[in-house]
């Protein structure tokens, strides 16, 4: 497991290098470059990847769990997740999960046999599954370095843990632990949308043509220093010696200088400046081609000018980003439930087979605010849908949602408490209304509010 670790570790570099910008493409046209500029353009390059990534990790936000056909977000899991400062490291795992192809969440109990969810990167855990099977896993585990330069290995399986340090010699003997848990306290976080069992970077289809815009934008710099100017030529004129500082001067042509040369038949002429704009066409349809194979809207990429489409039109420039946010939701929901449930089996609590636990995600799609609202408004007058739902549609958090249950009470009862004591507002008065609970006309309610005006 450890020599697959390493591999699958070689197999996520290239990408991570891409997404980190620290990719070294233009290595080839590095010596070119010193030698016209020297160190201005080291590690040049102009690198969508991390877009690509991020425009979809940015529509991926767990705002809590259902556990066991609750109609609320589940309290426990919530506290579970917030405990584990998943709020943040989700999304970074789920980051690492789209550029590597995996990552990987590790669920173990403390000292005070509360859970754990641990993210990690896929250069560091790896798992085996049962032969034939893509959901059983039989062992996994873990390899990193630590700062002083040991190497520290855990390999998990159903029946026990096992630990491992290296030095600067060999393996120390392993040390075995029981496993309380019984299974594998491991879940891969998978980039995937197919049944094969290797999962895949989203950067993988669109590097080629990464490549080529780093060329041609290189290559357009070139052409700025040699080409992008007229090319003078000077004809009929005798060579002379280096050495020649008079003449050699004559040659180092200014604005405000004026050449002359004696000899007969001496003429001038120059080739016209490079087309610049062809570069910027070229790279305009290939970042083209890499937003149709990525499905990322062309305004991300500020085509077109950069204009962001507006009302409808940028609804349907952004629904293949959209579908695609929704596609990872299913994957990665899947693993965050199975890492929720082991987390209750730490607990030793029956939601550990909560089988039919969800995740709540947030709105992958962008709307505006009023658009939105809008039509909450016609759901709930139309479909009758009830307020918990278009609230978690409109976008708060199961916490604020609680919080607008809880003071929607205290509402009622405050204006319970001001009808018991001073009778129905005015403006019910005027319409012939009662005092809610008070029992009495409408009429003696409004005599009885002036009376507790008039004594303060």
């Amino acid at each position: 497991m450890s020599g697959n670790l390493h591999v699958q570790a070689a197999k996520g570099r290239k990408y991570t290098e891409y997404y980190d910008s620290e990719n070294t493409v233009l290595s080839y046209a590095q010596e070119k470059f010193r030698e016209i500029f020297g160190d201005m353009f080291r590690g040049y390059r102009d690198n969508f990847a991390p877009l690509i990534v991020d425009s979809i990790s940015e529509r991926l936000t767990v705002k809590g769990f259902r556990m066991g056909g609750e109609e609320k977000a589940d309290q426990d899991a919530l506290n579970i997740w917030q405990k584990n400062y998943l709020d943040a490291d989700s999304n970074a795992a789920m980051i690492d999960a789209m550029v590597q192809g995996s990552a990987y969440l590790i669920v173990w109990g403390d000292d005070d046999d509360e859970p754990v969810i641990t993210p990690e990167s896929a250069n560091e855990v790896i798992v085996q599954y049962a032969p034939g099977s893509r959901r059983l896993i039989e062992a996994g585990y873990r390899e990193f370095q630590d700062d002083w330069g040991e190497i520290h290995s855990t390999l998990w399986l159903p029946d026990g843990v096992y630990t491992s340090i290296k030095g600067s010699n060999d393996w120390s003997d392993p040390e075995r632990t029981p496993n309380p848990l019984g299974v594998v306290p491991i879940v891969p976080l998978l980039n995937r949308k197919r049944l094969k069992q290797q999962p895949f970077s989203e950067l993988a289809a669109i590097l080629p043509v990464q490549d080529a815009i780093n060329k041609v934008s290189a290559d357009a710099i070139v052409a700025s220093e040699f080409a992008a100017f007229p090319q003078r030529i000077i004809t009929g004129l005798e060579p002379f010696e280096d050495s020649d500082e008079e003449r050699q001067a004559m040659l180092r042509a200014y604005v405000d200088r004026i050449l002359t040369f004696d000899g007969e038949n001496v003429g001038t002429d120059q080739f016209a400046a490079a087309d610049l704009g062809n570069y910027v066409k070229l790279i305009d349809m290939l970042v083209q081609h890499m937003a149709s194979q990525s499905r990322v809207p062309f305004h991300y990429f500020l085509l077109n000018g950069g204009q962001a489409p507006s009302g409808e039109s940028i609804t349907a420039a952004e629904a293949g980003l959209v579908a695609k946010a929704r596609e990872r939701m299913l994957h990665f929901g899947e693993s965050w439930e199975q890492a929720m449930r082991l987390a209750f089996r730490v607990m030793d609590d029956p939601r550990a087979e909560a089988w039919d636990a969800e995740v709540i995600w947030g709105d992958p799609e962008h709307r505006q605010r009023a658009t939105l609202i809008d039509a909450l408004g016609k759901e709930k007058e139309m479909l009758d849908v009830p307020k918990r739902q278009l609230w978690e549609e409109a976008g708060y958090s199961p916490q604020q949602i609680e919080r607008f249950t809880e003071m929607k009470e205290d509402e009622l009862k405050q204006e319970a408490e001001w009808r018991d004591k001073y009778g129905p507002p005015e403006d019910e008065v005027q319409q012939g209304g009662q005092g809610a609970g008070s029992g009495k006309p409408a009429a003696n309610a409004t005599t009885e509010r002036q009376k507790a005006k008039a004594s303060k």
